[in-house]
């Protein structure tokens, strides 16, 4: 087995991959160029914790078993049945119960398999009409944060409707204190496994004197690696606000018109803003061409349907846009399989949201890292 490893990058899939590395007996030494671990995972301090965009958990795959196994996504919150009795969907301007019925039928159909080399839309236009299609779509870009989620592979916008919204046990887990709380627990443990953690270190080139896991975005990864890497990801407005706490404000919403996303994050963690306030992070994802700053009026219309008043309630608010860092998205034709390959020769892996795994967003970070180590601490073993 080999014993020493270099790791760049110390968001979610370096953090996996120097521990996975670290359990197998090897020698890591990790490298990250801020000052602080976790990249896109990480959330503002207290007393208000946002994340970078919708962060939750689902406990549907080997992903979440990991981080189990190792106590990191304990202390889970849950919000009651009054809070889930306050979530929406916005179908043709108005703030309704349920989807319409022809989604509601397209959700019950676990069992149908779509074709990775259609796009979406024409593939559900074929059997639900082109408006459920659309809603569908719009539906679903929570996880893909596209204004084009229909032109994405048939085959992968199914998997994500059917996870998220299909008829199956719950799988969505939050842990009390957000995602931070679980960065903190794993470079906790990666130091504890005696993970060598350098932060504030910018690295120009591939070290040399072992394997080397590379787990940041692809954009840094291809000057690392001196060859082009690219892969199709989301493009959206977020704004998130803290306001005090107001019965009419709804705590979920699914935006079936413009494909925006609203969700409260104290009605499953009171930790994460001060007594009486509560948090809400939104998002609209960007049309072809249109200006940030339209993007983010529509963002804001919506939050105003809402939260009626929330401009005169506002304790905290920030707005950012995420562009090409929200995950991998596949066209029609391709799979995960086509991405960025995780071992790219000569003891160099891959590793991150956008690259040949399984998954979406950042399970797919988690799964990488973790073949990404199985191979760097097998590499030149006979």
């Amino acid at each position: 087995m080999t014993t020493d490893i270099t790791i760049i990058g110390g968001g979610l899939a370096g953090l996996t991959a120097s521990i996975a590395c670290a359990e197998a007996g090897a020698d890591v030494l990790l490298y990250e160029a801020h000052r602080a671990l976790g990249g896109r995972g990480r959330a503002t301090p207290a007393p208000y914790v946002a994340h970078d965009g919708a962060h939750v958990f689902y406990a549907d795959g080997p992903h979440y078993t990991w981080l189990a196994e190792r106590g990191f996504v304990k202390g889970l919150g849950w919000p009651s049945p009054a809070a889930f009795a306050r979530a929406r969907f916005r179908v043709d301007g108005r703030l309704r119960l349920a989807p319409p019925a022809r989604m509601l039928r397209a959700q019950s159909r676990r069992r149908l398999q779509a074709p990775v080399d259609e796009d979406f839309h024409a593939w559900a236009s074929g059997r639900w009409g082109e408006g459920t299609a659309r809603q569908m779509a719009n539906a679903i870009s929570v996880v893909t944060y596209d204004a084009g989620t229909g032109r994405l592979s048939a085959a992968f916008v199914w998997d994500l409707f059917q996870r998220v919204l299909g008829p199956n046990p719950p799988a969505i887990r939050w842990v009390r204190g957000g995602w931070q709380t679980v960065l903190d627990r794993m470079a906790a443990h990666a130091a504890g496994l005696g993970v060598k953690i350098e932060t504030g270190a910018r690295i120009d080139s591939l070290p040399e004197g072992g394997p080397v896991i590379v787990a940041t975005e692809l954009s840094a990864a291809s000057r690392l690696l001196g060859e082009k890497l690219e892969w199709t990801s989301g493009h959206t407005a977020l704004l998130d606000i803290a306001v005090t706490a107001d019965r009419r404000d709804r705590t979920l919403a699914f935006d079936l018109d413009e494909g925006g996303f609203h969700e409260s994050y104290t009605m499953q963690d009171d930790t994460i803003a001060p007594r009486g306030e509560s948090l809400y992070q939104l998002q609209m994802p960007v049309r072809a061409a249109e200006p940030h700053e339209q993007a983010h009026l529509r963002l804001r219309a919506f939050a105003d349907r809402l939260l009626p008043g929330w401009a005169g309630r506002v304790t905290f608010q920030r707005s950012a846009i995420a562009k090409g860092r929200t995950g991998a998205l596949d066209l029609p034709g391709r799979t995960w399989r086509d991405r960025p390959a995780i071992d790219r020769g000569d003891g160099v892996f891959l590793a991150g949201d956008m690259v040949a795994a399984p998954g979406m967003r950042g399970e797919i970070s988690i799964n990488s890292a973790l073949i990404a180590a199985r191979l760097a601490t097998s590499s030149g073993t006979p």
